[in-house]
């Protein structure tokens, strides 16, 4: 995909440029390796590895992310993926998933916080409660699969329209890395509609601490009509 990326604008940027803004924003690549890429496409066992990636990683977020290399390859067979125990356990490894562990700790995408302040549940899982746009953003964090490796992304999704409004990838969690893709998600909204109020907007999300908005700072006087819920 970032190979790709780069293809499709190196004639107007330039490839080293490029490789440089994406690295500035989490998203590193030599100028070296898009050469290399391009020398040597993308092989079929690269694709298979990297459906079967996100299929066990699919699997895995299911059930509750508590699964190790046995028992996911288990289910993957129940699901009718032909994929092998040692197969699993190198594709749980790449992704930088793991089973729960007894007294170990383990990898996942959401950080709980016990000492941040809780919001009020304000959805209850109503997801066809909204009757119109703006009514119910929700957001989200997890693992894709890139050609430069496995990458975080935040997105905000509108309910109603069922539209991604804002997205940020990053090659690392961070606080920033969500409050970004909330920011595009606002500024989207301004630009379709200068006269557009967040006033009465709830924004969902879950407990992790990626998220811990600090609305007198990080959103504009406009958009304080936002509830925030998790």
């Amino acid at each position: 995909m970032i190979v790709d990326y780069i293809e499709s604008y190196r004639d107007r940027f330039g490839v080293e440029p490029i490789c440089t803004v994406l690295s500035e924003h989490g998203c590193p690549i030599a100028s070296s390796t898009y050469y290399e890429r391009r020398r040597c496409p993308v092989t079929a066992a690269e694709l298979e590895d990297a459906y079967l990636a996100n299929a066990l990683f699919t699997l895995w977020d299911q059930e509750w992310r508590v699964y190790g290399a046995r028992k996911l390859w288990h289910t993957a067979r129940n699901e009718g993926l032909d994929v092998g125990r040692d197969q699993v356990a190198r594709l749980m490894r790449l992704v930088g998933i793991q089973g729960v562990v007894r007294g170990r700790h383990r990898t996942v995408t959401t950080r709980s916080d016990r000492g941040a302040p809780r919001h009020p549940d304000l959805v209850g899982r109503a997801w066809d409660a909204p009757t119109a746009t703006d009514e119910l953003w929700v957001a989200d964090f997890s693992y894709v699969w890139t050609l430069a490796g496995f990458v975080y992304v935040a997105f905000v999704v509108d309910v109603y329209s069922r539209r991604i409004l804002g997205w940020r990838v990053s090659g690392s969690m961070r606080t920033q890395l969500v409050l970004d893709a909330f920011h595009q998600a606002l500024h989207v909204r301004h630009r379709d509609d200068g006269h557009w109020t967040s006033q009465g907007l709830i924004h969902h999300s879950d407990a992790g601490s990626q998220g811990g908005f600090n609305w007198s700072s990080h959103t504009a006087p406009p958009d304080r009509g936002v509830a925030t819920t998790s």
